[in-house]
Parts: C-alpha cells; sequence; structure tokens
C-alpha cells in the first residue's frame, strides 16, 4: 500500500505542459468545443429524459452545451494568481484546475436551465446535483484519456530527443577564447565578459544574474534587462535564449533531460537545471543541430 501510494505521489509530481494561454489557449479551447459538440450531439445523453420539454431545437442546445466549457476555460486563464509557477506545473496541479473547471460548467449549466428546459422544477435541488454528476461523469472520462494519452507521447518523444541532444553538445564544443564589453543603460554596470567562463543568465526583476564558472558566490547580479544581455552576445552561436527568464552557453551543457513539460538543461558545476520552454524545443533542437 505504502509503494502504491508513493507510486501515485510521483505520478503525480511529473511536470506537465501549461495550455492555458496564449495559442495553446486557443488550441484547448477549440478542441473542446469539437469533443464537447460531438459527444452531445451523436450520443444524445439528455435526450430521453427530456426532449418532451425542449424549448429550442436540440443542435442549439448542444451549441451552447459545448460553449459554456470554452467560456469557462477563458475566464480561469485570466486568473493569474492562480498559476503562481507555469513552470512547475505538474500532473496534480493539472487535475485540481479541471476539477474546478469542471465543477464550475456543472453549476453553469444549472444556471441556464431557463434557457434550455420548460420545467416548472429547474431550479431544485435534485438538477443542481445531476447537472454537476453529469459533467463530471462525462468529463473526468474524456480528459483522464487526453491527459494520459498527452503525457505519454510528450514525455516519450522529449526523453528521446534529449538523449541525442546530449550526445550531440557532448561531441561540439567550442573552446574559442570569447570577450565582449557588456554596456546596459545604466552606465555603472557596464562591464568586460568572459563567455568562456558564462554559463547562463536568470532574469530576476529589473536585474540579471550572471552565473559564471568558478564564481564563488555562485553568481554577480547587473542592473540590466536580459533583452541587453542577449543583444551584447547576439555575435556568439553558441548563447541561445531557452526561456523568457534564461539564456545559457551552450558549450556548458553537460546533459538534456525530457519530461513532458520540455527539457532541462544540466551544466558544468552548476547545481540549478535550465529549463527549455516548450515552444522554444523546436528552435533549440535546430540550434544543437548547427552549433
Amino acid at each position: 500500500m505504502i509503494e502504491l501510494y508513493k507510486k501515485i505521489v510521483a505520478f503525480l509530481s511529473q511536470p506537465y505542459p501549461f495550455y492555458y494561454k496564449g495559442k495553446s489557449l486557443k488550441v484547448v479551447s477549440f478542441l473542446i468545443f469539437i469533443v464537447t459538440f460531438l459527444f452531445l450531439y451523436f450520443y444524445e445523453p439528455f435526450v430521453t429524459t427530456y426532449d418532451p420539454v425542449y424549448k429550442m431545437d436540440y443542435f442549439w442546445i448542444v451549441i451552447i452545451r459545448s460553449f459554456i466549457p470554452v467560456i469557462i476555460i477563458s475566464l480561469l486563464s485570466f486568473l493569474k494568481f492562480a498559476f503562481p509557477s507555469e513552470n512547475r506545473w505538474n500532473i496534480k496541479k493539472e487535475i485540481i484546475l479541471i476539477a474546478i473547471f469542471l465543477l464550475l460548467v456543472g453549476i453553469t449549466q444549472f444556471l441556464i436551465r431557463d434557457i434550455i428546459y420548460d420545467l416548472s422544477d429547474n431550479w431544485s435541488l435534485y438538477f443542481f446535483i445531476t447537472d454537476i454528476e453529469h459533467t463530471f461523469l462525462i468529463g473526468s472520462l474524456l480528459i483522464i484519456i487526453v491527459i494520459s494519452f498527452n503525457y505519454n507521447r510528450l514525455n516519450s518523444k522529449n526523453i528521446g530527443t534529449a538523449h541525442e541532444l546530449s550526445y550531440s553538445l557532448n561531441s561540439n564544443k567550442n573552446t574559442q577564447t570569447q570577450t565582449v564589453l557588456v554596456s546596459p543603460k545604466v552606465k555603472s554596470e557596464e562591464f568586460v565578459l568572459n563567455v568562456n567562463d558564462f554559463l547562463y543568465a536568470k532574469a530576476v526583476g529589473n536585474y540579471v544574474e550572471l552565473h559564471l564558472k568558478g564564481e564563488e558566490k555562485n553568481y554577480i547580479l547587473k542592473r540590466m534587462t536580459l533583452k541587453e544581455l542577449i543583444n551584447a552576445l547576439k555575435q556568439y552561436p553558441n548563447i541561445f535564449k531557452t526561456h523568457r527568464s534564461y539564456i545559457v552557453n551552450l558549450n556548458f551543457i553537460e546533459k538534456v533531460s525530457g519530461n513532458a513539460q520540455g527539457y532541462k538543461l544540466q551544466l558544468s558545476s552548476c547545481e540549478e537545471e535550465v529549463p527549455v520552454a516548450r515552444n522554444i524545443i523546436p528552435s533549440f533542437d535546430n540550434k544543437v543541430k548547427e552549433v
């Protein structure tokens, strides 16, 4: 029993892609609408019970019901406080979000009953519980299938590609001496950077942490933007932006590990792993092949 519990905890802690913003959100919303519409229209789970009291054609009822999940997921995406750490998104957080999503969808389906059904007891506790029940039964089945399939697909793909990249990176090390004068807008922060010692940089508010090989305190802090540093280093092909908050020196990558969320880069003489955002993976793969 303890071993099973550990396996479940380990599985729930696995990284999972964050889909609730930008282009990914649009794709997810479209898929939710299509899957919901096809299921309700062809399976017709409510027809035998409610067909005699419909206020409109069943097709339009399905359209309304299918749009509700899209509206709910779009509203949730605007609640930034609900996603305090997108980079650490995992299966557990995904499941919790989905449970909240299904609950809200079920409640909304109940609230629109007067638009769809001509029944005197539309606002009864029985229909409130029934609508939430139906939403969880149908939604959970479809979502469990999708999450399992998507997790296994991404995990297998990224692990395999990451192994190949690790070999490629360790076979192509550029050791030519390289120095550059970095001149941010704040002139007092100007400094000379030896690219041979540069491991990676991380944006932290109005500052940038520069992690250098052999630096006693692990990094130096400069008041500048990551974009300014990138512009100063754009002539060096081994410097690459892996994430909106990170740039890395490809020469110091010792290992690339993959998971469903993307890649993690292990650098020499460095404990922290540098993330490669999921949307940057194709560019990163191509860059590694070029270096």
